[in-house]
């Protein structure tokens, strides 16, 4: 056995990590976040990252982070989850809430983390980014000044590089309170050039019956979802040859111009006055008011030649400004 790997096994006993206090990591639970859904959430989807090891041996795991509403984790999986995986893996998790597992926590010298990932690319790299300053265990740039502390949390077997805060054990996380919501890709770090990772989605509540609450109102929501009344209604309609942008048929164009109509008289009562301006400008406007900097990226841009280039108004300021 190497020295590595005996570091990693010695870190992983249970007299090595300590029970993790309530308050471990409470300052990083974002503003306006309800304390106790973000510990529940957090530790679901480390709870998640553990039933995925189990299903599928040998995964390289990336990020689990809490969302609005649930959470996700991505993985570099060997191939596409069924439904049958899925099924599995809620069923797991819920297993694993009622087996009661403790979180323990501790701090570890970047050797050790080193020596317990040592297997897994992406969580060595957020150790890498750790130790630089630059981002932290979910990829997110990290303040000028931080210092780079590297702690990681057990439950059960299952250990991952995490800065908190969790439940004090997963016996707190409701088994009927937890569900898998879908599957979708996305590129280690959101670059396109990066690996296309698996990521699951789920949510996580206090009990049953906010689950179900949830699990309501996104039917509800997916009814009102103008695709699917822009075409019940005969209201618009999408075609492959221009992504995004709606075909307005003739009762929907009438609806549009009563609302438009509607939103005039309302702005003329009150004073406003409207103009037009050109959907396409030269790069100068938007260096000039800040917009290029910020929204480049994202910008439809005609180069014209190495000195010009047009780009559409990512949004009006611009052009009213001139």
């Amino acid at each position: 056995m190497c020295v590595h790997q005996e570091m990693a096994e010695r870190l992983l006993s249970s007299n090595a990590l300590a029970d993790a206090p309530n308050d471990h990591g409470a300052d990083h639970i974002p503003t306006g976040y309800d304390p106790t859904l973000y510990r529940i959430r957090h530790s679901a989807a480390h709870m998640l990252a553990q039933a995925v090891l189990e299903r599928f041996p040998g995964t390289a795991i990336a990020i689990g982070p809490p969302i609005e509403d649930g959470f996700y984790y991505d993985f570099d999986l060997p191939r596409s989850p069924t439904e049958e995986d899925l099924q599995w893996l809620i069923e797991r998790m819920r297993a694993l809430s009622r087996e009661d597992h403790p979180f323990h926590v501790r701090e570890v010298t970047p050797r050790e983390a080193r020596a317990i990932f040592a297997d897994q690319p992406y969580k060595l790299a957020l150790i890498e980014g750790l130790l630089q300053g630059q981002v932290d265990e979910n990829g997110n740039p990290m303040g000028d000044g931080a210092v780079p502390v590297i702690t990681v949390y057990q439950q059960d077997h299952f250990v991952d590089l995490c800065r908190g805060p969790h439940v004090a054990s997963t016996g707190e996380i409701d088994p009927a309170a937890i569900q898998l919501m879908n599957v979708a890709g996305a590129y280690w770090r959101g670059d396109e050039h990066n690996p296309m990772l698996t990521r699951i989605y789920g949510t996580a509540w206090r009990n049953k019956a906010e689950l179900e609450q949830y699990l309501w109102r996104l039917e509800e929501a997916a009814k009102r979802d103008h695709r699917r009344l822009g075409k019940q209604l005969e209201l618009f309609h999408f075609d492959p040859t221009a992504p995004g942008m709606p075909y307005w048929l003739p009762k929907g164009l009438k609806v549009l111009n009563e609302l438009l109509a509607f939103w005039r008289q309302v702005h003329e009562e009150h004073d406003y006055q409207e103009i037009a301006s050109p959907l396409f400008n030269e790069r100068k406007l938007y260096e000039i008011s800040g917009h290029w900097e910020h929204y480049r990226d994202g910008m439809f841009l005609i180069p014209i030649d190495e000195h010009t280039t047009y780009g559409l108004k990512p949004m009006n300021c611009p052009n009213a400004m001139v």
